[in-house]
């Protein structure tokens, strides 16, 4: 019985040990650095959602250059890594939010979304047909 037990306190000490150490090398001695990385090379998931945000703040201050300028480093124009495979790749700020846009309509997004989308893109003088309906409040 005792050989059992000693064992079983050897195998958790050893476990206890390895955890420690590995968590200690992972995280301290060895992290994991990202150095130049590029907005444009966020998951597509990623890029909608900073759209949104960015399309929120317009709505409460109004602020194109300040809107615009957040965008900016979305755009994949002459960016290496950025030359990926995407349903839409961001040359053109004004166009990448109609686009945007008008991809949330046509999925049926929240409508307020649309509304803050709509609102942005109007103030790019991008405003089609079918975000017309979505310019007022309800």
């Amino acid at each position: 019985m005792s050989l059992l037990r000693s064992y079983f306190f050897t195998g958790l000490i050893a476990l206890v040990l390895g955890i420690g150490l590995g968590l200690y090398l992972g995280w301290i001695q060895f992290p994991s650095e990202y150095s130049n990385g590029q907005m444009c090379q966020l998951e597509w998931s990623y890029q909608e959602s900073y759209t949104l945000m960015i399309a929120r703040g317009y709505r409460q201050d109004r602020n194109l250059n300040k809107a615009l300028e957040r965008l900016r480093p979305l755009r994949a124009v002459g960016v290496t890594g950025c030359e990926n495979e995407r349903p839409y790749r961001i040359d053109n700020i004004p166009d990448w939010v109609q686009y945007f846009t008008e991809q949330q309509i046509s999925r049926g997004a929240d409508p307020q979304e649309i509304r803050d989308l709509v609102v942005l893109a109007d103030a790019f003088d991008r405003l089609t047909p079918i975000m017309e309906g979505f310019l007022s409040e309800p």
